[in-house]
């Protein structure tokens, strides 16, 4: 009986650990949500965005083609909030929060896109019907960056992923 009892406990020890590490263990996402904030042209600016990864993959004329609409991160289609009425590029941009898209181009210069649905899965449903703006820029070559990120500086914010970094001018 007392062996019984021993055996019992232990396989019902045995379960709640399994069940606990079940419980607590959480899978890593391959493309992590992140944001960054900065003030830039007076306006307090924030990005956030799905940070993929490049693992070994071309990106850029391969995962992300060129000439196609690309939601600027992963998953949710990336957001730009901008607290003032700003310009960007010498454009105007009006505050508010905007899904946040590029078009990659082979030739460096690429379409930055402010459009008016922010919330959106990827860009699956784009509609360019609804840009708030458009502007174009020229890329630049950036040391190789692994995750995507962001950042957000007094005059500008950039893209950085891979081996390209996309320079956007900010101003009042």
């Amino acid at each position: 009986m007392k062996k019984s009892f021993q055996l019992k406990a232990a396989f019902l020890f045995a379960f709640a650990l399994l069940v606990s590490a079940v419980t607590f263990a959480q899978d890593k996402p391959a493309s992590p949500r992140d944001s960054v904030s900065g003030t830039a042209a007076g306006s307090t600016i924030t990005i956030n965005y799905g940070s993929p990864s490049v693992k070994g993959r071309k990106i850029w004329g391969g995962l992300e083609a060129y000439g196609k609409v690309w939601r600027a991160g992963a998953n949710e289609a990336t957001t730009f909030t901008t607290t003032k009425d700003i310009k960007v590029e010498g454009k105007p941009l009006a505050a508010g929060t905007y899904g946040f898209f590029l078009v990659p181009a082979e030739n460096g210069t690429w379409t930055v896109i402010f459009n008016k649905v922010a919330k959106q899965w990827g860009a699956f449903k784009y509609d360019e019907s609804k840009d708030a703006l458009r502007v174009n820029v020229k890329t630049k070559a950036a040391p190789m960056h692994e995750r995507l990120v962001y950042t957000v500086d007094a005059k500008s914010f950039c893209m950085f992923w891979d081996k390209i970094v996309v320079p956007v001018s900010v101003s009042k």
